[in-house]
Parts: structure tokens; C-alpha cells; sequence
């Protein structure tokens, strides 16, 4: 026998009325049943479809029933088939569905004989209370920034009175993207990557802040879009723990890429020299910037800024080298020896970005490419302190960096310079050199040839 219908209780719809309808006082002393505003309307569509979801929602609960006991309600068991008798409804709960808190009563199964397992509904699982696609968009809420304590009052008067809600409901996906975190860290690497932009960011959690470092390192692809490569968590940022994320890029078949550019942290630098020999060195102009500064006192501060961002921003190495030491003089003027001497050091691991097409400059000259995408993610981590561990912070930080890399800008340029670049094209002073076309003297040859 069917289960009998039950129509939906009568909503009582405001009808407008036609637009020839005369205007006035109704005749019969009563309010006329039209509605205020479209709110009424809007309203009340809500209320249909909310009604709606609920009875196809526990049709379905009923109809899983069904299919478990082999029979439809009031029918008979077979002999031999029997599963269970229906007992009734288990207490009513808030299924939140969209933005929608739907109240369902789920049916019980009892008497279940011991050779069959119990009922489990696989619609509505114990504990459940929440769709996946409403924990998705928690999660991607949290990552763009939503403190975790923030969903109690924003989504309560939504999703309705039980909902949960708490912090947990976003905690709990932390398993989930440890594994996304373990498959990521496993993938093989089998594209060829031109640069490796590299950084150690200090994230102020677990027992050792000082120490705890995450180890970044972001490639160029083929095509120029830009690649999240590693993330680990590393003690400070020492030769050992860079070596270790070095080694296992190499291992899982990074081939050792054109340039790497980084700050002043020796241990990147070391690390490099042992795992990709033949990968050139840039080094950072904006934290060379920051040392100078530091030597100099703040009433040179704006001038020397505005003088170092003339030297890199030379059109060749040459001009660079001119404008270094015009800079040099302008310090030695001013009693700033050790600035002077700063200014100097490292100067081949500061101009290696001639090599490379001028395209490309803009790119090689600092780690931003890093610096930047961590502004991001301190912008949405420091929306509540929710990083107290450094496993926690890892995958947190690693979901985020995920999400923020649909957004890289790519490498000017385009696919052909990248082409050319990963063919072997020689570039001097960021201009394209033929292959076939006569090396170009150097200057400081001719006048020591004349």
C-alpha cells in the first residue's frame, strides 16, 4: 500500500489587483489582501521552497527505509526477508541546506535481526548537520579571512537555532587539508622551471616561536604563470633545513632551475651551492635596501632610497656599476663608510638579473614574489589568533597560499621569451642575443686594448 499524500498547509498568497481596478476605500469596511511591499512576496516563495525541501527530503529518508527493510510501509515481509519493523521517527533535527534550516524527522528502524547490520542512514549520518557544499563555503569563508568565532552570529539567524556552528565545525577540516597537504607534498614535479623565488617566513607559533620557520619556495613555469613548489616547516632557516626542502624538490624531479633569487639568509644560498650547483644567485634589492638603510642616520633615509632605486633600476650592468659608485661617493661625503662598504658586498649575486631578458626584471629583482603572497595570508591569519600550533598553522597557511595562487600575476613577456629563455638564448643586459650573431666587446677590453 503507498504511503497517502500530505498536501502542504494551505499560505494564504496576497493577489494584486488588476491594474484597472479602481483606487479607494473597499466597500465592505475591510482591509483589501494586498501586500505592502514585494517583501510579502519574497517571503512567502521562501516559505514554499523551505516546505519543499523538507517533505522531498523526508520522502527520500522513507523511501532509504524502504529499500532497507525490502518492503514499502504496511506491506507484509516476505518469509525469510524479514529486516525490522519501523519504529516511529527519531527526534527532529536542522539539516542547514544553503543558507536554509530544514527541521526533517528521521525514521527509526528496530528489531533488527543480529545477522543483518543495523540501519545507518547514508542521506542523514548521525551527526550531521551540515551539507558539503555549506562546510565548503565555511572553509573557503575561513580562508578568505572570516574569523572562526565570527560564524555564530553571522550565519545563526541563517541556518537556524541548533546549527553547528561553533569553532569546531572549521576545525574539524584541518584533517582534510592535512591530507590535501600530504598528497600535494608527495606530487611528482615533471615541468621545467626557469626561476625559484625563495623566503623564510616566521609564523610565531608552537613552543619555539623564535625558531619555527616555513621554508617557501615558488617556480616559474614554462608558460610563466608562477607555482607554489614547497612549503615545510624548517628550524630558522639554516642550511640544513633548506638542503632538506632543496633535496626533496630534486628528488621528486625538479631539474635545477636558471636563477634563484632570495634575501641575505646564508643558509638559502649554502643550501643552493650543494643541491643545484649550476643554478645562478640573485639577491634581493629590497632587503640590501633595508641594510643600508639601517647603517645610515634618518635624515639620509629618503635621499639614499631614492638613490638605490636609481642604481637597480639602470638599463645595463654598466650603468648600474656607475651609478654604484656615485652613490659610494655621495656616503663616503657624508662620513658613511660602512654603508660604503655594504654597498659593495655581494654585487655579482645583486646584478645577476642582466643575464635575463629585461622582461623579466621586474620579477628577479626582489623576492616579492614571496613577500607579497604573505601578506595575504597574514591579512586573513590575523583576523583571530587561531595559530597556536605549527602543524595547524601549516595547512592553514598552505589552503590559503592555494587559494591566493588562482591570482599570480605571470611573467611579462608571455610564452615566446619563455621559450627562448629555456632554450639557451643568450640575453645581455636583458636584450635577445641571436645565436648566431658576434659577441659584443666589452668596453673596459677596448680602452685596455688601445
Amino acid at each position: 500500500m503507498a504511503e497517502p499524500y500530505h498536501a502542504p498547509r494551505p499560505v494564504a498568497v496576497p493577489i494584486l489587483p488588476p491594474d484597472d481596478a479602481p483606487v479607494g476605500e473597499p466597500d465592505d469596511g475591510q482591509e483589501p489582501l494586498v501586500p505592502t511591499s514585494q517583501v510579502e512576496v519574497g517571503e512567502t516563495l521562501e516559505e514554499l521552497a523551505r516546505e519543499g525541501a523538507r517533505r522531498m527530503l523526508e520522502r527520500a529518508l522513507h523511501s532509504e527505509v524502504d529499500a532497507y527493510l525490502g518492503r514499502r510501509r504496511y506491506d507484509r515481509a516476505d518469509d525469510g526477508g524479514f529486516a525490522g519493523y519501523r519504529n516511529g521517527y527519531a527526534r527532529d533535527r536542522e539539516i542547514s541546506v544553503g543558507t536554509w534550516a530544514v527541521e526533517v524527522r528521521p525514521p527509526r528502524v528496530a528489531d533488527t535481526p543480529a545477522h543483518i547490520p543495523p540501519f545507518r542512514s547514508s542521506i542523514l549520518p548521525r551527526g550531521r548537520s551540515l551539507t558539503h557544499e555549506t562546510q565548503r563555503l565555511f572553509a573557503r569563508l575561513y580562508l578568505e579571512g572570516l574569523s572562526s568565532g565570527d560564524f555564530e552570529p553571522a550565519f545563526r539567524e541563517l541556518l537556524g537555532t541548533r546549527a553547528a556552528l561553533s569553532s569546531s565545525t572549521i576545525l574539524r577540516l584541518k584533517e582534510d587539508w592535512r591530507a590535501e597537504y600530504a598528497v600535494w607534498r608527495a606530487r611528482p614535479i615533471t615541468g621545467r622551471y626557469a626561476y625559484c623565488w625563495a623566503d623564510g617566513i616566521y609564523l610565531g607559533v608552537g613552543a619555539e616561536e623564535e625558531h619555527s620557520c616555513l621554508l617557501v619556495v615558488i617556480g616559474a613555469r614554462a608558460d610563466g604563470r608562477k607555482e607554489l613548489l614547497a612549503m615545510e616547516l624548517g628550524y630558522r632557516e639554516s642550511t640544513a633545513s633548506w638542503a632538506d626542502v632543496l633535496r626533496g624538490l630534486r628528488d621528486r624531479g625538479l631539474e635545477a632551475p636558471m636563477l634563484a633569487v632570495g634575501d641575505g639568509a646564508l643558509g638559502l644560498w649554502a643550501a643552493l651551492r650543494e643541491v643545484f650547483p649550476d643554478t645562478a644567485h640573485q639577491r634581493c634589492w629590497n632587503h640590501k635596501a633595508m641594510n643600508l638603510t639601517d647603517k645610515v642616520p634618518k635624515r639620509l633615509q629618503p635621499e639614499l632610497r631614492h638613490r638605490l632605486r636609481a642604481v637597480w633600476n639602470a638599463p645595463s650592468r654598466r650603468e648600474c656599476e656607475l651609478r654604484r659608485d656615485e652613490l659610494a661617493r655621495w656616503l663616503h661625503a657624508r662620513g658613511q663608510d660602512p654603508a660604503a662598504e655594504t654597498l659593495f658586498r655581494d654585487w655579482d649575486d645583486l646584478t645577476a638579473f642582466y643575464d635575463y631578458p629585461a622582461e623579466h626584471w621586474t620579477h628577479l629583482r626582489t623576492s616579492n614574489p614571496v613577500e607579497s603572497v604573505f601578506a595575504g595570508v597574514r591579512l586573513r591569519t590575523n583576523v583571530s589568533k587561531r595559530m597556536r600550533r605549527r602543524d595547524s598553522a601549516l595547512y592553514l597557511v598552505f589552503k590559503i597560499t592555494q587559494r591566493l595562487e588562482l591570482g599570480w600575476r605571470p611573467l611579462n613577456g608571455g610564452l615566446t621569451l619563455m621559450t627562448l629563455l629555456l632554450g639557451g638564448a643568450r640575453f645581455v643586459d636583458g636584450i635577445y642575443i641571436p645565436a648566431d650573431a658576434a659577441r659584443p666587446s666589452d668596453p673596459e677590453e677596448e680602452v685596455t686594448a688601445a
